[in-house]
């Protein structure tokens, strides 16, 4: 009986590598990962035209497009900005960006710097520019340092798309470097041209008007079937004679008098009698 047993357990271990063969060699589906239809890992440029002049120019280091979207994907966002002239005249840079395959609009986002024209930096975390307005905007807060060194800070940003002409557009704040200083210089330069103008004005006096005064006509009186208006009497002059004087109406009243002078005697002779 035991050696039956023992004979029976290389027949069991058989079946359990058979099953174990059998379980690894079942076919399993394959992952579907999913790849972008363009991928560039090596320095890549793109450039931006307006009416056949060089606008800006893109420069990345990583660029993806997907099949299913007609958008494209870069890192960094290496943007130069050219003037009418093809000089280079600000630039942008942010770690992250995406635009349309027409090139309608731009959106740089994370740590973006922006360099305008006349030397001001712009810092937020993200920008955008449209084509179909040709502005570059963002809602986000925004800190621009300005040429002269003034910080100021905000909410909302939106520049021509040079980045020459900007503002912010709420809840501004700011720190201005020397400003008593800048304003008294102002105000001198003020009061200087005020100076210069009064005075080129007292050396060439402007000359009075010798035009005669061109006579007023009458007003046109509509045409009517009916006698004109009388005119209205002109004002009594100072050497008219003086007006008449009514005779009967003073001895009217000098009777009147008369009267109540007798009532008085005839009064008074009453009161003595009574005495």
């Amino acid at each position: 009986m035991i050696l039956q047993k023992w004979a029976l357990i290389p027949l069991l271990l058989i079946g359990l590598v058979v099953t174990a063969c059998e379980e690894i060699e079942e076919e399993k589906p394959w992952l579907q990962v999913e790849r972008p239809e363009m991928l560039f890992t090596d320095t890549t440029l793109m450039d931006s035209y307006d009416k056949g002049v060089l606008a800006w120019k893109l420069k990345t280091a990583y660029l993806e497009r997907w099949s299913d979207k007609e958008v494209v994907f870069v890192r960094p966002v290496l943007v130069d900005i050219y003037d009418s002239l093809g000089e280079r005249t600000a630039f942008l840079r942010a770690d992250s960006g995406r635009m349309d395959l027409k090139f309608t609009y731009v959106y740089a986002y994370g740590h973006v710097y922006a360099l305008t024209p006349k030397g001001a930096s712009v810092r937020s975390d993200s920008l955008i520019w449209n084509k179909k307005d040709n502005l570059v905007k963002t809602e986000s807060y925004v800190r621009v340092v300005s040429e002269e060194g003034d910080v100021l800070q905000g909410r909302g940003f939106e520049s021509d798309a040079h980045m020459d002409n900007w503002r912010i557009l709420s809840n501004v704040t700011g720190i201005f470097q020397d400003a008593a200083r800048r304003l008294k210089e102002e105000d001198k330069s003020q009061a200087k041209e005020i100076e210069t103008r009064d005075s080129a004005q007292a050396a060439n006096p402007a000359p009075p008007s010798t035009a005669p005064a061109k006579p007023q006509a009458a007003p046109a009186q509509p045409a009517s079937s009916a006698a004109p208006a009388a005119k209205p009497a002109a004002p009594a002059s100072s050497t008219s004679a003086p007006p008449k004087v009514d005779s009967a109406a003073i001895k009217e009243e000098s009777k009147l008098i008369e009267k109540i002078k007798n009532r008085g005697e005839r009064a008074k002779a009453k009161a003595r009698d009574s005495e």
